[in-house]
């Protein structure tokens, strides 16, 4: 069984012992593992590294995936992927629920199959792959799992990036690349209004109002897109 789980990981370990501590749930260890120090009798540890870890891989992703994308993008689409209900949909994708060791009470209510359990002991289980083999080896893991998620996320940017969207339209029919020029800025510091105006070619597409610069770019973006296929 853990064999298979490592070829569906692409990793074997060097050193099996943190392999299993990975899948080891507290009660595991609250049961049967009681005389070992804390930091070796469950995977509550490895699961607070797991979680850094993966925070760093899937924001190196993205950066690269998304290079127009600004840090509110990034930080939803990072939101996405790095959640529980993701991760325990990802632990399923290799039967890691079939490797989780539980105590008696977690195994009599299903726990192997609980959203909470999966996703924390897949975070343990990429910190496992970090200790063993270091940075190098645990990140192609996690874009072998998490890779085939970034081609949904792109086409869910492309329809919310409104910027993104009238600059491919503009280039794709008149060769040339939007300009966005602020008109005014209004209002007392903590909660200023900006107007933006959209223009190609010195000639105006739209305007369009945001509590930041870059939200009323988007939003004279988005009405501009009317404009030009309207």
């Amino acid at each position: 069984m853990l064999e298979r789980l490592q070829e569906r990981l692409r990793y074997t370990f060097g050193d099996r012992g943190i392999l299993l501590q990975a899948l080891t749930h507290t009660s595991y260890g609250h049961e049967f593992l009681n005389s070992r120090p804390i930091a070796l009798r469950d995977n509550e540890r490895l699961e607070f590294l797991g979680d850094a870890i993966l925070d760093v891989i899937v924001s190196d992703i993205l950066l690269e995936a998304f290079p127009n994308a600004d840090e509110g993008q990034l930080s939803k689409m990072r939101a996405a992927v790095v959640n529980e209900k993701t991760l325990a949909e990802l632990a399923k994708s290799i039967n890691l629920q079939d490797c989780v060791r539980l105590g008696k009470g977690e195994i009599q209510t299903g726990g192997n199959l609980k959203p909470s359990i999966l996703s924390s002991t897949l975070e343990a289980l990429f910190a496992a792959i970090y200790l063993d083999g270091g940075f190098n080896a645990v990140y192609p893991v996690v874009r072998h799992l998490i890779g085939p998620m970034f081609a949904e996320e792109r086409e869910l940017v492309a329809f919310y990036d409104h910027k993104t969207q009238l600059q491919e339209i503009v280039q794709a029919r008149w060769k040339v690349t939007p300009t966005y020029h602020l008109l005014q800025a209004h209002g007392p510091d903590h909660a200023k209004t900006f107007e933006v105006e959209v223009r190609m070619q010195g000639k105006s597409l739209a305007a369009a109002n945001g509590s930041s610069k870059k939200e009323a770019e988007q939003n004279a973006a988005e009405a501009a897109i009317q404009t030009v296929i309207g």
